[in-house]
């Protein structure tokens, strides 16, 4: 999936927006906003394109209480800032359209996420992407190791040669916001395999241990939750060179929603799952199983812990056989395990054993 949006495209879009308000108004009815409900109740499996999407099911939002006028005010506040910003090339982060709203008076944001969920709202909306809107989040995206080469173009217009191994230091290529072929475009590349990687610490010990280099891999460091621009370039460098993704993250259900969102997209943007999830990627590990055939230090699952995983088991994104049996697993030894308990058997044993082990069982080893 390519995306640019034409400028003139987004605004016409976003003017759609307006319009649903504005007939309404003249017909002397409250304005209304119709978007599809964001809730994992109406998420389902897109067969065709392998990742899950929203459903049919719609809310209206209308201008019958003070609170949502002030939220349909909000979006034409928006919707203003976006068409001066495309027409005056300028971009905003998010943070920086908060403050902005100090001046629209009572259209003004109470709290950072109610412009992040009205930002994500005209997405889905218009089939835009916050890119086309100028708009751009405070993370800056992943770092990423391995013989890759793209060409990146700079703030001053000139396309820069960068190789992700030889032309940066240990800590990396830093991935930014945008990754769109406008931005980011893929060279070449010379490695078997993507393995992303959940923790700064084990994606800095595969480094030192010259994983790499020895596997023929490129490693991507995760940050956590993925930002939008990671999991974009992971899907790109996946599609455009048919590359096998590996996913290695911690043992618990915060982690398995990590994998969910690379393999088969986020609940909060399963508008662009398309374009953003990697249907093929597979999950490494640490598995539940795992914890108890590598005897890994654990700890106890907390009472959140217990009901994210409860959840899980009904999450469409978790119903294969193979991820309900190691949900039930790890409910049932009651514990969980981070990346790096692998240390427990010495700095090497990650890069010498465990995921030698676990790729030869994947074919890529």
């Amino acid at each position: 999936m390519a995306r640019i949006n034409d400028p003139e495209l987004t605004k016409r879009r976003l003017h759609e927006v307006v319009e649903e308000m504005y007939d309404r108004i003249v017909k002397g009815e409250a304005p209304t906003m119709t978007l599809p409900v964001r809730t994992k109740n109406n998420i389902g499996f897109d067969r065709k394109l392998g990742v899950y999407k929203y459903g049919k099911k719609r809310s209206i939002r209308d201008a019958t209480s003070l609170g949502s006028a002030k939220n349909l005010l909000r979006a034409l506040h928006v919707v203003e800032f976006i068409e001066e910003m495309i027409e005056a090339g300028k971009s905003s982060t998010l943070r920086e359209m908060y403050y902005i709203s100090e001046g629209w008076g009572y259209g003004k944001f109470s709290t950072q996420n109610e412009s992040n969920n009205l930002a994500e709202d005209l997405e889905v909306v218009t089939l835009c992407l916050r890119e086309d809107f100028k708009l751009r989040p405070e993370e800056d995206g992943s770092r990423m190791i391995g013989n890759i080469t793209i060409n990146e173009l700079n703030r001053r217009g000139q396309w820069m040669r960068i190789n992700a191994r030889d032309d940066v230091g240990d800590s990396g290529y830093g991935v930014p916001y945008n990754v769109e072929i406008e931005k980011i475009q893929l060279l070449e590349h010379d490695v078997k395999f993507l393995m992303a990687i959940e923790t700064g610490g084990m994606f800095d010990r595969l480094i030192e241990n010259g994983f790499d280099e020895k596997y023929d891999c490129g490693l991507i460091h995760l940050k956590g939750q993925p930002a939008r621009s990671t999991r974009r370039i992971i899907k790109r460098m996946n599609e455009e060179w048919d590359i096998p993704v590996v996913v290695f993250l911690d043992a618990d259900p915060w982690s398995f929603r990590i994998f969910a969102s690379i393999a088969y997209g986020a609940i909060k943007t399963a508008h662009i799952s398309e374009y953003l999830a990697t249907p093929s990627a597979s999950y490494l590990g640490i598995t539940s199983d795992d914890i108890l055939a590598y005897d890994l230090p654990s700890d106890d699952l907390s009472k959140k812990d217990i009901e994210a995983l409860q959840a899980e088991l009904s999450d469409p994104r978790f119903a294969d056989g193979w991820w309900q049996d190691q949900i039930n697993m790890m409910l049932d030894i009651g514990k969980k395990a981070e990346q790096q308990s692998l240390a427990k058997y010495g700095l090497d044993f990650v890069t010498d054993t465990y995921l030698p082990e676990k790729l030869g069982e994947m074919g890529l080893s």
